[in-house]
């Protein structure tokens, strides 16, 4: 079970149609210990958006727009799921939190 000092996702490196969630290392989160965490979403597409939803989240970046948005997420057990709103049947992923 994975708990790092924080989570960053990534999305649209050179319009590319790529999502990832990781830690600050680069390590892919895919269990991930109940608690909350600082989160950093890194948009660098205008035709993407970072959506991370799941028990009690629900954040997103805008599409259309740039940049980098930091907020904090408590993460409680179950399934989560991330992903671009307009491409989401390509651009997707999930983790399980662990109590």
């Amino acid at each position: 079970m994975q708990h790092p000092t924080r989570l960053v996702g990534d999305v649209g490196h050179d319009d590319a149609f790529k999502i990832s969630l990781s830690d600050g290392s680069g390590h892919a989160i895919s269990n991930l210990a109940a608690g909350t965490y600082p989160l950093s979403l890194n948009d660098e597409s205008s035709i993407h958006d970072f959506h991370l939803t799941g028990a009690g989240v629900d954040d997103f970046t805008a599409v259309g727009g740039t940049g980098v948005r930091t907020f904090t997420a408590t993460f409680k057990p179950g399934t989560y799921t991330f992903f671009c709103d307009p491409h989401s049947s390509q651009m997707h992923g999930k983790f399980v939190v662990s109590p």
